[in-house]
């Protein structure tokens, strides 16, 4: 197994010494693991759309502007 080196603000490394039960380094696995499978999963759905990256940042505004309306609401 590799080992690699992460920078963290001190205030975050403050906060995980105050959780010794967790085990950082099992979390930092699950997360990067996590983010692969959801980049995978994204360029899999990109490559089966006919949607244009133009199309998608326009989707995406609208999704985002509804979103911010619908929580400035409540």
């Amino acid at each position: 197994m590799s080992n690699i080196t992460l920078s963290i603000p001190d205030e975050l490394r403050e906060e995980m010494q105050k959780l010794e039960i967790i085990n950082w380094s099992a979390v930092a696995r699950e997360a990067f693991l996590q983010k692969i499978e959801d980049i995978k999963f994204l360029e899999e759905f990109k490559s089966k759309s006919k949607l244009t990256d133009k199309d998608a940042l326009r989707l995406g505004r609208k999704v985002n502007e509804r979103l911010s309306k619908r929580y400035m609401e409540e």
